[in-house]
């Protein structure tokens, strides 16, 4: 029927379901790093006293030996740390992935 071609989003002639394949993006290189960067960037802005303290995430669970520094939740406390005293390059970081965007869209 005409009503049901109209909302269709496919071509006419085309395969069901082909306009849905063209239409998502890849997962790139590029998207990967971005993502990552933004992950650092929300453990970078995590406080200390206010959050991570009140979750078993501050550095007070390793140095107190409430958490071993080899298990799962040791090793995240240790790149929540390391990514907050790594603030500097991150904006490094922030201000050239943005300065890429804005020069190839």
């Amino acid at each position: 029927t005409v009503g049901s071609a109209a909302h269709s989003p496919e071509a006419p002639g085309a395969a069901p379901g082909a306009a849905a394949a063209t239409t998502g993006r890849a997962m790139t290189l590029w998207t990967f790093c971005q993502s990552v960067l933004l992950t650092f960037n929300a453990f970078a802005i995590l406080n200390e006293q206010r959050f991570l303290e009140k979750c078993g995430l501050g550095q007070s669970a390793l140095t107190s030996g409430y958490v071993s520094a080899t298990s799962p939740r040791g090793q995240l406390i240790g790149l929540i740390t390391a990514t907050q005293y790594m603030r500097v390059p991150l904006v490094v970081l922030n201000a050239l992935v943005i300065f890429v965007k804005m020069v190839f869209g």
